[in-house]
C-alpha cells in the first residue's frame, strides 16, 4: 500500500465516527483535521471535497456494521438463528461494537433524505442489501422447512428492519438501554413463530 493510499485510509478510518455521529452537515474540516492529526491541505490534497470523505466514511462504518453482524452469523448452523443474530446483536446494542454514532445506515437516512442525494442513494443501497441478506436466509429457511411455507420474505425483512431501526432510534433518542431490549425481545418472539 502506498502512503497515499496509506493516508486516505486513515482519514477515512478517522473521520467516519465523526460522520457517523455529527453528520455530514455537522462535520467541519476544522473536524476533520482534529481527528486525523493532519492539515485541512493534507486531507483535501487526498479528497476532492468533503463529499468524498463523508461517502467513503459512510461506506466504512457500513462495512464496520455488516462484519459485526457476519462475523456472529457465520457461527450459526439454522436459519432461524441466523436471524435471531440480529436482536441478539442490537440487544446488546453498545458503541464499542457498533460503529461510533450508532447505525450509520439509520443516521445518514435521517440526514441525508432532503440534503445531500448522494449519500441518501448509498444509505438506501446499504438497506436494501441488508434487506436482500435478510430476504436470502428467509427464502433458504423456507426451503429447508425452518419457515413456514407461504410466508411473505419481502414483507418479514422489511419488518425485522423495521424493528431493529427504531429500536436504535428509540435507544438513542431517549438514552433507555431498556427500551431497545423489549423491543428486541419483539423482534425474537417475531422470528420464532415464523
Amino acid at each position: 500500500m502506498s502512503k497515499a493510499d496509506k493516508t486516505k485510509e486513515l482519514i477515512i478510518e478517522r473521520t467516519a465516527g465523526i460522520f457517523n455521529t455529527k453528520g455530514f452537515l455537522g462535520t467541519s474540516l476544522t473536524d476533520m483535521s482534529d481527528v486525523t492529526g493532519l492539515t485541512k491541505g493534507s486531507i483535501y490534497g487526498n479528497f476532492k471535497n468533503k463529499d468524498e470523505v463523508a461517502i467513503e466514511a459512510f461506506k466504512f462504518n457500513v462495512q464496520t456494521m455488516n462484519q459485526l453482524f457476519s462475523s456472529e452469523i457465520a457461527k450459526r448452523t439454522t436459519f432461524r438463528g441466523k436471524l435471531l443474530v440480529y436482536s441478539e446483536v442490537v440487544s446488546d446494542f453498545s458503541e464499542t461494537k457498533f460503529p461510533r454514532g450508532g447505525c450509520p445506515i439509520l443516521n445518514t437516512a435521517v440526514e441525508s433524505d432532503d440534503t445531500h442525494p448522494e449519500l441518501k442513494h448509498k444509505a438506501q443501497q446499504a438497506l436494501l442489501g441488508w434487506k436482500d441478506k435478510i430476504v436470502v436466509m428467509l427464502v433458504s429457511g423456507i426451503k429447508e422447512g425452518e419457515f413456514k411455507a407461504g410466508q411473505n420474505p419481502e414483507q418479514i425483512a422489511c419488518t425485522i428492519l423495521a424493528l431493529l431501526e427504531g429500536a436504535i432510534m428509540i435507544r438513542k433518542l431517549t438514552d433507555n438501554q431498556e427500551y431497545i431490549r423489549l423491543i428486541m425481545k419483539s423482534l425474537k418472539d417475531y422470528i420464532k413463530q415464523l
